[in-house]
């Protein structure tokens, strides 16, 4: 199976709007195959396994379902339950877990 290659973007606006919306000094959030992030850096980033897992599987997520179809269901899920209910972090946190997800992608 050939691996998915992501990228990591820090300091990302996009990331940083998220995090102003969530309260959050820190926060990482996926657009296709990129890794947004804000107030962390890429290496600090890598160094929490948990975390990388929960936003590899978004980027999963992504690459089943297309760019465009996957925000459009994120987003009526956040509308219709909440984030924390929202089906799509609900399957990331239990990809926290998952240390074989991480084989299926190589970070550029």
């Amino acid at each position: 199976m050939e691996k998915l290659v992501c990228h990591i973007k820090e300091r990302s606006f996009l990331a940083r709007l998220a995090a102003r919306r969530m309260n959050s000094q820190q926060l990482a959030m996926v657009i296709g195959k990129t890794i947004h992030l804000y107030g962390v850096s890429r290496e600090e980033f890598l160094r929490h396994p948990w975390w990388v897992r929960h936003e590899v599987c978004h980027i999963m997520q992504y690459q089943e379902l297309g760019l465009l179809p996957f925000l459009w269901r994120y987003l009526w899920e956040c509308k219709k339950v909440g984030y924390y209910a929202n089906r799509f972090e609900v399957a990331a946190r239990a990809a926290e877990k998952n240390a074989a997800i991480v084989n299926k992608v190589v970070f550029s």
